[in-house]
């Protein structure tokens, strides 16, 4: 079962896609509580997703402008903000490339299924050396210099960075599985409707 490319269906995902980003990547300082940033499992279902490759620069554009009312509207510290950042465009390409290589894999088994969690977890675990590993050698905030020194820093936040994506991504896998289901359905119900006298 192939996913079902429709105009009007594939903005409507794409507006969940931004939707869910906003509603995860924006922290305002004070907040209470935090849910964890989507935008890893974002990148990779918007290329698994929408077809069109013009869907990469504007999430990055929606990205970094979150990033930028959180700093300066939500009162969240600027300290991630560095030269580093820019790392952030092939951190999240990666994934984005990922998610549109597994476009013609099938869900209609478990195994489709279960073959783009473990390239989402790969692509997931190359954002986060990307975005971790040029933090810490070009933000010049974290002390030490060493390999040992990165792993310490990086180990920190991996198990978050990394299982956060995968829990986003299969509920959007699970979510898309089920909406091209209805959709089939809906499709042949109309189907044998019209042949009938």
């Amino acid at each position: 079962m192939a996913y079902i490319y429709r105009p009007a269906s594939t903005y409507v995902a794409a507006g969940a896609l931004a939707l869910l980003m906003a509603a995860t990547r924006f922290h305002h300082a004070y907040a209470a509580l935090t849910i964890p940033d989507a935008s890893v499992a974002v990148f990779f279902m918007a290329g698994l997703f929408l077809p069109q490759a013009w869907f990469f620069p504007l999430f990055l554009a929606e990205a970094a402008l979150i990033d930028y009312l959180a700093i300066t509207v939500g009162g969240v510290s600027a300290w991630c903000v560095s030269p580093a950042y820019a790392f952030l465009i092939p951190a999240y390409g990666v994934v984005w490339y990922a998610g549109r290589s597994v476009v013609a894999r099938s869900l209609s088994t478990w195994r489709g299924g279960f073959f783009r969690l473990i390239v989402a977890f790969i692509a997931a675990m190359a954002a986060y050396a990307i975005s971790t590993g040029s933090f810490y050698l070009f933000s010049a905030r974290v002390s030490g210099g060493t390999l040992a020194g990165y792993l310490l820093h990086s180990g920190t936040y991996f198990r978050q960075y990394v299982g956060s994506a995968l829990v986003y991504v299969a509920i959007g896998l699970l979510v898309a599985s089920a909406v091209t289901a209805l959709r089939l359905r809906s499709d042949s119900g109309a189907n044998i409707a019209g042949r009938m006298p």
